[in-house]
C-alpha cells in the first residue's frame, strides 16, 4: 500500500473513532439525567409520563424523588411502584381556577413525592410513572422540576434553558415535554390506518392476480396434456391402419 493511501486510511479511521466517541459521550450524558418519557404528547389527551432515575448522587443511593407539576396541570395520578411509597402534595390557589367544563377549583396537586422503601443503589435505575391530562395548549413545553434526595447529598433537576440557550448545556435540566397538536396526531394515526388498509388491499389484489395466473397456467398445462394425448391416440390409430392394409395386401397376393 502506498504511503499516501495508508495516511488517508488512518486519518479516516481516526475521524470515525472520534465521532463515535462524541456520540457515546453525548448519549451517556443524556442517560445520566433524571428525565421524562411520555407515551403521547397530543393536546387535551391523557398521557403516561415515565420518569427515569438512572443513578444516585455522587455514588450515593437515592432515597426520595419529588416531582413538581407545572402550573398548567391540576392533578396527576401516580402509578404504584412496589419499591416506593408515594404521596400527593396539594396547594391552595391564590384565586379559584375555572376549568373547561365550567367548574372551578381552589386547590391543585402541586407535587408527587416518591420515597424509597430502601435506598436505590447508584448502579441501578428505576422508573416512576404518572398519569396526567395534558392541557389544550399545543406548542407549550411543560417542565417538571425534580428534586432527587440521596443518602448523602441531593441533586435538584430544575434548570430551564433561557431563550437561545442550548438545553444540552445545562448541568441539571428539569425533565420536560412539549405538547403537540391533537389534529396532527389524529392525522398521523389516520394516515397510518389508510396506509395499512391500502397495503392490505394491494396484497389482496396481488394474491388474486397470483390465483388468476395460477389458474391460467393450470388451464394451459391441461390443454397441452390433452393435445399430446390426442396426438398419441392419433398416431396409434395410424399405425394400426397401416398394419391392417399391409395384412390385406398380403392376403390378396396369395
Amino acid at each position: 500500500m502506498k504511503t499516501s493511501t495508508l495516511r488517508r486510511t488512518l486519518t479516516s479511521a481516526s475521524a470515525t473513532a472520534g465521532a463515535a466517541a462524541l456520540l457515546l459521550t453525548a448519549a451517556s450524558g443524556a442517560a445520566a439525567h433524571v428525565g421524562v418519557s411520555p407515551d403521547k404528547t397530543a393536546a387535551n389527551s391523557y398521557a403516561l409520563l415515565t420518569f427515569g432515575v438512572p443513578h444516585g448522587c455522587e455514588e450515593s443511593g437515592t432515597t426520595k424523588i419529588a416531582i413538581t407539576l407545572p402550573a398548567e396541570l391540576n392533578d396527576a395520578t401516580p402509578t404504584v411502584n412496589p419499591n416506593w411509597t408515594v404521596e400527593k402534595v396539594t396547594e391552595e390557589l391564590a384565586e379559584p381556577k375555572k376549568l373547561a367544563d365550567g367548574s372551578s377549583i381552589t386547590k391543585r396537586t402541586s407535587q408527587i413525592v416518591y420515597t424509597a422503601k430502601a435506598p436505590l443503589p447508584d448502579g441501578l435505575r428505576d422508573a416512576l410513572v404518572l398519569s396526567v391530562k395534558l392541557p389544550d395548549a399545543a406548542g407549550t413545553t411543560l417542565h417538571f422540576p425534580t428534586l432527587q434526595s440521596c443518602e448523602t447529598g441531593q441533586t435538584d433537576w430544575s434548570e430551564i434553558a433561557k431563550d437561545g440557550q442550548d438545553p444540552h448545556s445545562l448541568k441539571a435540566p428539569a425533565p420536560s415535554i412539549t405538547i403537540t397538536d391533537a389534529a396532527e396526531a389524529h392525522g398521523t394515526a389516520g394516515h397510518a390506518a389508510t396506509t395499512a388498509a391500502a397495503g392490505t388491499a394491494h396484497a389482496d389484489t396481488e394474491q388474486a392476480a397470483a390465483v388468476t395466473d395460477s389458474g391460467a397456467d393450470a388451464r394451459g398445462w391441461a390443454g397441452l396434456v390433452a393435445g399430446l394425448g390426442g396426438l398419441a391416440l392419433g398416431g396409434a390409430a395410424f399405425v394400426r391402419s397401416g398394419a391392417k392394409r399391409r395384412q390385406e395386401a398380403g392376403t390378396a397376393s396369395q
